[in-house]
């Protein structure tokens, strides 16, 4: 059974930081490269950050460069995504997303809230 469980987010002031979590069971963690994608309400779904199933690779959306880092940690079956000055417009449901050649898989998500 293949899960992805998001964890982490929740209301933050603007300029603040949140850790996001997602805690990976049910297939060979290791060899799967993992995303991060946001939505907010009316919008389509983007991608945000990007790594390699080794983690020696990474990428990112121009809108969070500078902001946002993405890691894993494969002995844990977990990647992270560590969030830096969040801003309002960074309001969103976060989801992580594993993939590899012939399976991909998404989390329920986890609602990241920027406001004062």
């Amino acid at each position: 059974q293949v899960q992805l469980v998001e964890s982490g987010g929740g209301l933050v002031q603007p300029g603040g930081s949140l850790r996001l979590s997602c805690a990976a069971s049910g297939f060979t963690f290791s060899s799967y490269a993992m995303r991060w994608y946001r939505q907010a309400p009316g919008k389509e779904r983007e991608l945000v950050a990007g790594i390699s199933s080794g983690g020696r690779s990474t990428m990112y959306a121009d809108f969070v460069k500078g902001r946002f880092t993405i890691s894993r940690d494969n002995a844990k079956n977990t990647v992270y995504l560590q969030m830096n000055n969040l801003a309002p417009q960074d309001t969103a449901v976060y989801y992580c997303y594993a993939f590899w050649v012939g399976s991909y898989n998404w989390g329920q998500g986890t609602q990241v809230t920027v406001s004062s």
